[in-house]
């Protein structure tokens, strides 16, 4: 009985979540069609050299999609170059089409600028080159094609093979060994981008940049594998080494972040008194002390406010000043930092001067499947979501007050910042914990504490392409856990759409009120209006929408109706006086009239053009008028029918 209860148990609840899933995935389409139901190819060539950086999905060490596979069926925006003659591999306009793409992996390139929807310029639909391959017909897309409702329904088809719920990791998954190393698979060259380095005198590089990057290059020159490398870690190669499958290329240690020493010197302390901000505790196996600094919180009053630090002097007691600055080489120790140095040693280039305890990342639920891809589709911002860096400047902490801590960017050039001031700053959760330290240099965009990122600051900070970037590869993860393909394309039309509207900066001569959300559109014909009477246009930026919203704040109120609130919908339409144009196909459908797509699209050209030159009557026939003549003419049919009898 118990097995048989067992079994029907996991029957049911198969056939449940089957049922609630249908449901989930239906909406999830309808509310993606509804949001891009408007986009039509209307062009040929919107003549955008603009387009986004395509390069291979690589995991650690696998490739998971080669470059050759993305930009498959895409049109190229910028000529490829080859880096080291200067000859042009592949010009700008070419189709990648199957023999292109086996090029492009026996050339070895990494990178290719394609066109994409995204930053396609047509005002009203999209252009067939921005598109590429209509995926159907296996030839560039053609004008009329309703590729947004194509597209939407390609996302929204395979939602029903999605699982529905959460996974959680923890218990005995997460106890397994951190990553403490790089391992390379393949033979091949190393290359390193964007890490900053120190030499240490045995010859091994000490990574001291956060975002770091290393890459192994086959014999052609193309990418094969890419690594993040933390700070701290020791790189055992230097750049452009050869290196064989299986040697381990860097090291590091997963429980801990050091403070690195960017110059050599000797150590000096700074307000770190015994039992006041400091406790020193000795091993007692190995009879070494170690110093660690207290939390504030715990610290008696005399130490609240004081600060302990590690200076770096020369051997006349002058403070050092880090390589080419004159930023003094001074570390500050967070709370909870372990020193196993003593006052007057000399240290090397990147040694150790402290050590921070790193917790384990505590033990969080997956959203799997469809709920992230309706997070992702809907612009949701996560609860504790990643801090990014406002400006790139330099880092410092303020006076820490109740429960938060203030950091402090200091620019370089003070040009970003708003008037009046010579910093940012921003109060952070003490419980969050910070990934930067005291006196270092971070970009703007760079995460300062960890955790997931909102895409609305991925897009203030970083910009369109990163944005299009992240959310393409969050939901291209999600599918491709579950074996299904999709093109990438389809999922950039509805980031296109999700990108709509504006929030105006500056009005500059124009009629928009400042910080008042408007069509990208409608933005961009005001500036072409303003630029050519010689008048100041207005600045803005780019709003990032979630579908729904989106849908409900498009320029056709007939199709926001349709889609939810009707009431509401409507009401603020009547007040505010709204014009229904029927650009899209929803509204069109609604009304009864000929979609603009496919031959309606000819259809409503023709109509226009005709209006345009005052012969609209050639088109317009009222119902009446045309059962009459249709009448007419019957009639004479049928004499002529009976004559021939």
């Amino acid at each position: 009985v118990l097995q048989y209860f067992i079994s029907t148990h996991g029957a049911r609840k198969g056939l449940a979540d089957t049922a609630l899933k249908t449901a989930n995935s239906g909406y999830l389409t309808r509310r993606l069609v509804d949001v891009a139901q408007d986009v039509v190819v209307t062009e040929q060539d919107c003549g955008t050299d603009q387009g986004l950086v395509t390069s291979s999905v690589i995991d650690g060490g696998d490739i998971i999609e080669s470059l050759s596979e993305r930009v498959l069926g895409r049109i190229v925006a910028k000529d490829v170059v080859d880096v080291t003659t200067g000859e042009v591999l592949i010009e700008a306009g070419t189709m990648m089409d199957e023999i292109m793409t086996a090029k492009v992996d026996q050339m070895g390139i990494e990178e290719i600028i394609v066109r994409s929807p995204i930053t396609c310029e047509t005002r009203y639909g999209i252009c067939s080159a921005c598109y590429g391959r209509d995926l159907g017909r296996g030839h560039q897309v053609n004008l009329g094609e309703a590729i947004g409702v194509v597209g939407a329904q390609s996302i929204g088809e395979p939602g029903t093979q999605l699982t529905m719920r959460t996974f959680h990791i923890g218990g005995a998954a997460s106890g397994q060994a951190a990553q403490d190393n790089i391992q390379v698979n393949n033979d091949g060259v190393i290359r390193l981008h964007n890490i900053k380095v120190v030499d240490k005198p045995d010859g091994s590089l000490v990574a001291v940049s956060r975002s770091g990057e290393l890459s192994l290059l086959d014999a052609v020159g193309r990418e094969r594998e890419r690594y993040k490398v933390p700070y701290g870690a020791t790189i055992r190669v230097k750049d452009e080494a050869s290196v064989a499958a299986g040697d381990i290329v860097a090291t590091w240690d997963p429980h801990t972040h050091p403070i690195i020493t960017e110059v050599a010197g000797t150590v000096k302390f700074s307000a770190m008194d015994e039992g006041v901000t400091i406790t020193r505790q000795t091993d007692e196996f190995t009879g070494l002390s170690s110093i660690s600094v207290i939390d504030p919180a715990e610290r008696p009053t005399a130490g609240k406010d004081i600060r302990p630090a590690i200076t770096l002097v020369d051997g006349k007691g002058k403070e050092l000043n880090l390589a080419g600055t004159n930023v003094p080489a001074h570390y500050f120790l967070p709370h909870g930092a372990m020193v196993n140095l003593e006052d007057g040693v000399k240290v090397e280039v990147g040694d150790v001067v402290a050590r921070i305890p790193q917790e384990g990342s505590k033990t969080r639920d997956i959203t799997g499947g469809l709920p992230r891809v309706a997070d992702l589709f809907e612009a949701r911002k996560p609860k504790e979501p990643a801090i990014l860096a406002e400006i790139s400047g330099t880092v410092s902490f303020g006076k820490e007050t109740k429960g938060k801590r203030r950091l402090v960017i200091t620019p370089t050039d003070t040009s970003m910042l708003p008037e009046g001031s010579d910093h940012y700053e921003e109060l952070i959760p003490k419980w969050r914990q910070l990934s930067v330290f005291e006196g270092e240099a971070v970009q703007k965009g760079e995460v300062v504490s960890e955790g997931p990122p909102s895409p609305h600051d991925i897009l203030r900070l970083k910009g369109i392409p990163a944005l299009a970037e992240y959310i393409v590869n969050e939901i291209q993860e999600v599918y491709r856990l579950q074996g299904v393909k999709i093109n990438d394309k389809h999922i950039e039309v509805i980031v296109r759409q999700m990108l709509r509207k504006v929030e105006i900066a500056s009005t500059g001569d124009s009629t928009f009120i400042k910080g008042e959300q408007a069509e990208h559109t409608a933005f961009l014909e005001e500036c072409d209006r303003l630029k050519a009477e010689g008048l100041i246009p207005p600045t803005a930026n780019r709003e990032l929408l979630g579908i729904t919203k989106a849908s409900l704040s498009t320029e056709s109120f007939i199709s926001a109706a349709s889609f939810q609130e009707t009431t509401r919908v409507l009401t603020e339409a009547a007040v505010t006086g709204k014009r229904d144009y029927l650009r899209g196909l929803k509204e069109n459908v609604i009304v009864g009239r000929l979609i603009p797509a496919g031959t309606g699209l000819a259809y409503h050209e023709e109509r226009r053009r005709n209006k345009s030159e005052g012969d609209e009557l050639a088109l317009t026939m009222s119902a009446e008028e045309f059962s009459e003549s249709f009448a007419e003419e019957m009639e004479k049919a049928e004499a002529a029918d009976a004559s021939a009898e």
